[in-house]
């Protein structure tokens, strides 16, 4: 059976970029600006407090995992933040990839591992937009193993060093967002996934991507009335039914491109479109540049890369 929810982190190519171990000794404050990327943090003990572009500050605890995975800006502090006005000294570095924040003389209170991972998929943004805004797990002691993990691998020059970071982070991802099933997830795949009934229609998306889906087909899979399962879905997934069909499309028409899988024409039936200028329009509206000119682009970049 097609796993949705694998294929989307798979098409993301997700690679380490860093990872640290922040102690901090209450009371402390920290703001930072990211330009999208994708933000983890583990706490191991203690807790803090984090709001996430702007929205309400989330409290973290022992054993907690969040996922952002397009956070521009990051604020974060102790549980009991400092007074207004009253500014924290930056970080300091200690080595090893550790870092102490706070004053000097009080003692540490908190720990806990933070870092960026990146997408190496050109689409990173169109299928993020598939994925909650945030992800909060709560005593999941798998996903701080798995950033242990993580950490370790990162530090050691040991042999197929990026290859198990990569399928180690594929793994953290994946585990992060299927530990929400049945949570309050904000709209996005995995808050599809967990109401048996549009998984049905999603999973038959993921399954027959040439199927000549429509809103009523898809609503007698997951045996709805067209109006409720339109309703439910936009509710869910935060797009209507058409419009992830048609991401969903273009992202795999984008990676057949850009591994060179076919002629435009083959690509275009391999993706659901009866003729390659039906597929050609669709592709242009959605990409901005006609399927042939983007895999001239790609090929191109590839080969200035290879230099």
């Amino acid at each position: 059976m097609i796993d949705p929810l694998a294929e989307v982190v798979t098409l993301l190519q997700p690679a380490a970029r860093y990872s640290k171990l922040v102690l901090g000794a209450s009371p402390w404050g920290i703001s930072r600006s990211d330009a999208g990327e994708p933000f983890y943090c583990v706490i191991l003990e203690g807790g803090c407090r984090i709001a996430i572009d702007g929205h309400e500050p989330i409290e973290l605890l022992s054993g907690d995992f969040v996922l952002i995975p397009a956070a521009y800006g990051v604020a974060m502090s102790s549980l009991v933040p400092p007074p207004p006005g009253v500014v924290t000294l930056a970080p300091v570095a200690l080595g090893n990839g550790e870092f102490r924040i706070g004053a000097a003389d009080r003692p540490v209170d908190a720990r806990m591992m933070a870092g960026h991972c990146s997408f190496g998929s050109p689409d990173a943004a169109l299928l993020v937009s598939l994925l909650p805004q945030i992800v909060h797990v709560r005593g999941e002691r798998r996903l701080a193993t798995l950033v242990e993990l993580v950490r370790d691998e990162s530090r050691e020059a040991r042999p197929a060093r990026e290859v198990v970071l990569s399928r180690l982070l594929e793994v953290l991802l994946i585990e992060a967002l299927r530990s929400m099933a049945g949570t309050h997830a904000s709209p996005g795949l995995i808050r599809g996934l967990s109401d048996r009934r549009l998984a049905l229609a999603i999973r038959g998306m993921h399954e027959h991507p040439t199927r000549a889906w429509t809103v009523a087909e898809l609503a007698r899979q997951a045996a709805l009335s067209r109006s409720t399962f339109f309703e439910r879905f936009s509710r869910a997934v935060g797009v209507a039914p058409m419009e992830y069909l048609l991401t969903w499309r273009m992202a795999l028409a984008k990676d057949l491109l850009r591994r060179n899988e076919g002629r435009v024409a083959e690509i275009a039936q391999r993706v659901g479109y009866s003729s390659a200028s039906t597929f050609s329009v669709a592709f242009t509206r959605h990409v901005g540049r006609p399927p042939t000119q983007y895999a001239r682009d790609v090929q191109a970049a590839s080969g200035r890369l290879g230099r």
